[in-house]
Parts: structure tokens; C-alpha cells; sequence
């Protein structure tokens, strides 16, 4: 089974990519994110030609997140239990679907970016990533076989070898420690993450930044992860960031990430 997660940066604007990497890689199930779409704006007919159904959760042309799937999409959930809200007045975004797809429950995120150190969005970051961890916790409490995958676009650098230069993320986001501490602890629920081994830095990234050529002198950071529960975790064979995808006139900021696993067994 071959799953991958990629923020695409407008699914309207790059829907003959998406589905060239669907077909490139032979993936049975793509994690979207940063849509930019409501549900009613997506382009449904190129992805279905292709074999594959959607389920998409888009409230505007901000944020929205996606499941590409060949393989079934069952019991979708938009948003996870206890997912804060933000705005004034407070509601709810378009940053997180979850649905059941060849017998694996995946998820796919876009993590708050934060925006700033002294910013509401940073605290609306953390809390959303503690919420998300409790919840997550609290699915491998009820089942510690459960076959789960959480990826996306988390906004988190969590080493820094994932990033350019250190010194110039010294008084930003993405790398400061309590980011790097609420990404560790969904990792310490038990959720490994599944491409590092595969895909190891430094100098590894996938996210470069559209000015200053950011992608021809390398100056990215490493924010795309794949994290599974350790039943899932056991049957990762093998994992890559396609970074030839950020590459040529209209590719996304971000690189498609993708993880092989083997045959479930029984």
C-alpha cells in the first residue's frame, strides 16, 4: 500500500499535478492539504477519471484538507474531537479529515502555522497540537492494534538539521521548543514517524519558500511528516520525498511525502 501526503497550495490551480503524482507513484491514498477550496469548488472529474474518489473538508478559500483514495473512503470525520477553534467569533477551520481507507485510518492535517512567537495564532497553535495528541492517545487506549496515520503540513521543523540555517529560525516559529515539544509528544503517544530512516538528512527538506529562490540555493525546511501508530509503523518498508515535484512553472511550495507499506498480516 503506498500512501502519501502533500500541502499542494490550491488543489484548483494544480489538479493535473496532483493527479500526475497520483499516477507517477501508483499511490492508493494522497493526504491533501491547503486546498483552498470549499467542497463545492472541487475538481471531482480529473480525480475520478483516474480511479480515485475524494472525500474534502473546504469552508473557504483558506486552509481545507482532502483524502484521495482507490482503495475505499469510509467513516469520514471532518475535524477531530476537541479541536479548538479560532477567529472572532471562534469557529471551527477546515484543518483536519479523517476517514478509513484499505483498512488504515488516516488522517490529514494542517497543523496552525503560528505565525509569530508573541502572535494568538502561536498559542492556537499549541493548544491545537495538545488537542490533537490527547485525542490521538486516546485512539491507541481504545485499540493498541489500531492501523492509524496522521500526516501533513505540521509547520513543525522538529531538528534542526530540518531546517536552512538555525540562525535565521533563532526568533521565529516552526523551531522554537515548545513546537518542537508538542510535536514530540504526539510522538511519544506512540505515533513514530514513519520517513525519517527512509529520507535522512541534513539537508533534507520539503518546503522551500516561492522568493529568493529559496529552492535553487536548498534554503528549505523539513515540515511534512507522516506519523503511525506502531501496528501501522511495523509494516513501513520503505519512504521518499519526491522533491523533483517542486520543481518547473506551477509546482507547489511543498513536496509530495510518501510511505510503502507491506501487506497487512492475517
Amino acid at each position: 500500500m503506498r500512501i502519501a501526503t502533500w500541502n499542494v497550495n490550491s488543489i484548483r490551480s494544480r489538479i493535473d499535478r496532483v493527479v500526475g503524482v497520483l499516477e507517477r507513484h501508483d499511490l492508493d491514498v494522497l493526504l491533501v492539504q491547503e486546498t483552498k477550496c470549499r467542497d463545492d469548488q472541487l475538481p471531482t472529474q480529473p480525480l475520478a477519471d483516474a480511479g480515485y474518489d475524494i472525500a474534502h473538508y473546504g469552508l473557504n478559500q483558506w486552509n481545507g484538507v482532502a483524502i484521495v483514495s482507490r482503495v475505499g473512503i469510509d467513516d469520514v470525520e471532518r475535524g477531530f474531537a476537541g479541536m479548538p477553534d479560532w477567529g472572532d467569533p471562534a469557529a471551527a477551520e477546515a484543518r483536519a479529515i479523517g476517514a478509513t481507507c484499505g483498512g488504515v485510518r488516516v488522517w490529514s492535517l494542517y497543523v496552525p502555522n503560528g505565525r509569530e512567537l508573541d502572535h494568538p495564532h502561536y498559542a492556537y497553535k499549541l493548544d491545537w497540537l495538545t488537542h490533537l495528541r490527547d485525542t490521538a492517545a486516546g485512539w491507541l487506549a481504545d485499540d493498541p492494534q489500531a492501523q492509524i496515520v496522521l500526516a501533513g503540513d505540521w509547520n513543525i521543523a522538529p531538528l534542526d538539521e530540518d531546517v536552512w540555517s538555525v540562525a535565521y529560525f533563532a526568533d521565529k516559529t516552526h523551531t522554537s521548543e515548545p513546537e518542537r515539544a508538542a510535536f514530540r509528544a504526539v510522538v511519544d503517544a506512540g505515533f513514530a514517524d514513519l520517513t525519517r530512516a527512509h529520507t535522512p538528512g541534513p539537508g533534507v527538506y520539503t518546503y522551500w519558500d516561492y522568493t529568493q529562490l529559496s529552492f535553487q540555493k536548498r534554503r528549505g525546511m523539513r515540515i511534512d511528516f507522516a506519523l503511525g501508530s506502531p501496528a501501522l509503523a511495523a509494516r513501513v518498508t520503505g519512504a521518499q520525498i519526491d522533491r523533483e515535484e517542486r520543481k518547473g512553472k506551477g509546482a507547489s511550495d511543498h513536496a509530495p511525502v510518501l510511505v510503502e507499506l507491506a501487506d497487512a498480516a492475517g
